[in-house]
């Protein structure tokens, strides 16, 4: 099986082909909205970061912002900066430069305002944006299609059709020598003896185990008696959707990666080697948006995201394949799904079969079919991941999680 594509100089494969308006500082948030408002066929990456942040969590912000210039999705990238911002424009435009694709960067300070950096930026990206639409799709193999998993909004009929629906599609995915990402691993507690005997290694096993202990020392760490409503680790909708605890939510969770070995553990926003194909965990807890970015920073050029209460949300450069096993949400919110599980639950269907139905929906998007958050525009699951704490208290965390993980 193969899929039509776009072929990019780093040797993978993007299935969009958007220029990319990229602020290196949430000063210029408005700046680039402007910009991308003037041109069809631009997106606006705008976040809340880019300054005022040290160590590994300004670390984050660079990783990430570089892994959005550089995706497979992206065919050209304006960087724009403020000029005195702790994230260098000039960084991110390097990075991207090196990757070989179009890209040029204009700073606010240096052009005299917004107002001069809108007009010009409005030029640049213009040409872009007609350079982009010369190009044609080629044939491109399985092995370069990543889809993302996730799931929000979760209620019971998540765990009993959406995921496994998910499952089984990335069984026959990666039989075909595609690769899926699952991460959210905070929803994944108690499922890491599963997920290490499906590891290609034990090395692997031992970052499975790693990883899924580190999320539950962060969730330790952050529990305060002084709120007791706020430590809760699954959201009201979950209980008033039929999930009563984090391990009915995390077996639900756990099926949305199928069977298949699993071939390592990645980190935030840094994609597999290119001759790694399969089943990934990406190390990140769970926050919708700040999961599937970092999912998608890894190289992920779509997102399956099951939700069974309904979620409207969308990404700027990755489509986003919205799933359902709730017969009812799917009829409510009709104008936000594309794919409707339920068939698995009233028994008209089995999930083996729903899965081969819906990996050709993920073939016919791959191919540029539009997802309903791409016609919707939704973009709000791009997030950047935040992390802090002294290097102490991380590597005393460091030290527990070692002394959980089997010999």
């Amino acid at each position: 099986m193969k899929f039509m594509g776009y072929k990019r100089p780093t040797g993978r494969a993007g299935i969009r082909n958007h220029i990319a308006i990229i602020p290196s500082v949430f000063c210029a948030n408005t700046t680039v909205a402007r910009i991308a408002a003037q041109v069809e066929g631009s997106v606006a990456l705008r976040h809340p970061v880019g300054c005022a942040q040290v160590g590994y969590d300004l670390e984050m912000t660079a990783r990430t912002l570089k892994a959005m210039g550089t995706h497979p999705n992206v065919a050209g990238v304006l960087v724009v900066g403020l000029g005195c911002e702790r994230f260098k424009p000039a960084e991110l435009y390097d990075s991207i430069k090196a990757s070989g694709r179009p890209v040029e960067m204009l700073v606010i300070q240096d052009e005299g305002g917004s107002t001069r950096t809108i007009e010009d930026g409005v030029r640049i990206v213009r040409a872009m944006v007609e350079q982009a639409r010369a190009a044609r799709r080629v044939e491109c193999d399985m092995s370069e299609l990543i889809v993302a998993l996730k799931c929000g909004g979760t209620d019971a009929t998540s765990g009993l059709a959406a995921n496994p629906t998910l499952g089984a599609m990335c069984d026959r995915l990666t039989a075909l020598g595609g690769s899926a990402i699952i991460s959210e691993l905070n929803e994944l507690l108690g499922t890491e003896d599963l997920l290490a005997a499906r590891a290609i290694n034990e090395e692997v096993a031992v970052k499975i185990y790693n990883a899924i202990y580190e999320i539950e020392e962060v969730l330790r760490s952050a529990i305060d008696p002084r709120f007791p409503s706020r430590n809760h680790l699954i959201s009201p909708g979950n209980f008033d959707g039929g999930v009563s605890s984090i391990v009915e939510k995390a077996l639900g969770g756990y099926h949305k990666s199928g069977s298949s070995p699993i071939v390592d553990v990645l980190q935030y926003a840094l994609p597999p080697r290119l001759d790694q194909h399969g089943m990934f965990v990406m190390n990140y807890e769970s926050h919708d948006g700040e999961v599937v970015t970092g999912m998608v920073g890894c190289g992920a050029q779509l997102v399956a995201f099951t939700t069974g209460r309904g979620n409207p949300t969308g990404f700027p450069i990755a489509p986003v394949l919205k799933v359902t096993g709730n017969a009812k949400t799917f009829q409510k919110m009709r104008e936000h799904f594309d794919f409707d599980a339920s068939p698995v639950i009233s028994r008209e269907a089995p999930f083996e079969e729903t899965g081969a139905d819906f990996l050709d929906m993920v073939m016919r998007v791959a191919n540029g079919e539009q997802t309903a958050s791409e016609k919707f525009g939704s973009d709000e699951l791009f997030c950047v991941a935040r992390r802090q704490g002294p290097q102490s208290v991380i590597e005393e965390r460091r030290k527990r999680v070692d002394s959980y993980c089997p010999a």
